[in-house]
Formats: structure tokens, C-alpha cells, sequence
């Protein structure tokens, strides 16, 4: 049988690459989402038309009981799971800190951390050998807007990205002899439509002057770190940050 692949927000941008190549390296992958359903079905489309096992699962990251609905589907529909990553989160429009209200930041907080945080307790509710399970690997998504601050823009991003940062340090320790590897990606700026809803669909290109590789980077190649993560060729990784932002 297939290894089980849970991918949170994975019918755009990063989670759909991460998906597709997933399953090209043997996970069967459950493509969550949360409202748009047919971008998730082309994902899924995808994925079966090479050969590969795929289904998708609706549920918003941002709700407990949603978040519980969606591991009981995963559950019922393709087993136990072996992987997840805590890819859903967002951004919101460009705005200093002292313009910030208090809704914004909450949804942000609820989304990126919360969600991610109950997403891996669920995780390790059913890897974890201390529950009767195999063992497993998580991957998180960060930021390198966690380390850069992104002032004058989403500051809000930046902090629940950090927290994602010490989620992944504290969890990597606390459940390092259960079996379960835990570690963090930190994209930098990646050409993907999450610009866009954050109010600078163009900041990828605007940016690539001042990355050091002189362009931004691509939902695929952020991928490919996040697949070699959960495979066996990183083995011995636990508790790390990688950033993929082109020296930024």
C-alpha cells in the first residue's frame, strides 16, 4: 500500500505542486481545500491521470471541527497517514501595523497558526508510536518573512510565520522518539498567485532585482525541498528550517 499524504491547501500554488510531485514519488495524496473544489479536482485529475492515487477533501484549516471532519475523511477514504504538510494559510492586503484590525489579525493568527497547530496534533494522533501508529513526517510551511519582518506590509504574516518556525522546533523535540520527523520550509518570494490576494500580483517580478539569484522563485521548486523532506533521503533531518528564497 501507498503511504498516506495529507497536503493542506493544496489546490493552488505550492500545495497543488506538492501534491502532484508527491504522488509521483509513490504517496497516495488527499488534496485539502477550501472552497474552490474544482481547482482541487484538477489537481486530483492530474494526479490519477499519471497513474498516481488522489482524492480531495474540503475543509477549512481556520475550524476545529472542520479540521477534525477532514482527518476522519482522510481516514475513511485512504487510511492512517504517514505525512502531512501544513500548507493553507494567507495573507491579507498590504497595511502598516497601526491600520491593522483586530479581525485581520485574528483570522491570520486562526488560519496559519491555529490551523496548522491542530493539523499536527491530529497528525501525531495517528503517526505517533506513543498512539499506536508508525511513525511519520510533517512539513511545515514558513515563511522568510518569518526572519525579514515584512514591515510595512504584513507584519501579521511574518509573526504567524514565526510562530510556525518555534511549532516546528518544540513538536521536531517533543515527538522525536515517537517517530515522527518535523521540519519547516521558508519559501522567499515565489511566483504564485498568493500575491495577488494580498493586493501586489506583480511583487514577484518587482522583487527579483533584490534576491540575490536575480528572480523568484517557482511553486516547483519549493516542492521538490518539501518531497525530499518527507522521503527517507532525509532521514536524519528533524527540527530544521530550510529556506528556499534564492539567497534572500
Amino acid at each position: 500500500m501507498k503511504p498516506v499524504l495529507l497536503i493542506t491547501g493544496a489546490s493552488r500554488g505550492i500545495g497543488a505542486a506538492t501534491a502532484v510531485l508527491a504522488a509521483q514519488n509513490g504517496w497516495a495524496v488527499a488534496v485539502n481545500y477550501t472552497q474552490n473544489a474544482l481547482a482541487a479536482d484538477e489537481v486530483v485529475r492530474q494526479i490519477r491521470q499519471a497513474g498516481g492515487t488522489a482524492i480531495s477533501v474540503q475543509g477549512d484549516v481556520g475550524h476545529e471541527d472542520q479540521i477534525l471532519a477532514l482527518f476522519a475523511q482522510v481516514d475513511a477514504k485512504l487510511g492512517r497517514i504517514s505525512g502531512l504538510v501544513n500548507s493553507a494559510g494567507i495573507v491579507d492586503m498590504t497595511s502598516r501595523v497601526d491600520e491593522m484590525s483586530w479581525a485581520r489579525v485574528e483570522r491570520m493568527m486562526r488560519i496559519n497558526v491555529l490551523g496548522s497547530f491542530a493539523c499536527t496534533r491530529e497528525a501525531i494522533r495517528r503517526m505517533s508510536t506513543r498512539h499506536g501508529g508508525e511513525g511519520g513526517v510533517i512539513v511545515n510551511l514558513s515563511s522568510a518573512a518569518s526572519r525579514l519582518g515584512a514591515s510595512g506590509q504584513y507584519v501579521d504574516y511574518a509573526a504567524s510565520k514565526a510562530a510556525i518556525d518555534t511549532l516546528t522546533l518544540g513538536v521536531s523535540k517533543e515527538v522525536a522518539g515517537e517517530g515522527i520527523r518535523v521540519n519547516a520550509v521558508r519559501p522567499g518570494v515565489i511566483d504564485t498567485e498568493i500575491h495577488g490576494s494580498g493586493g501586489l500580483p506583480n511583487r514577484a517580478k518587482e522583487l527579483a532585482p533584490l534576491i540575490p539569484l536575480q528572480r523568484a522563485g517557482t511553486a516547483q521548486e519549493v516542492a521538490q525541498t518539501i518531497v525530499w523532506l518527507l522521503s527517507d533521503a532525509s532521514s536524519y533531518i528533524t527540527g530544521t528550517c530550510i529556506d528556499v528564497s534564492g539567497g534572500r
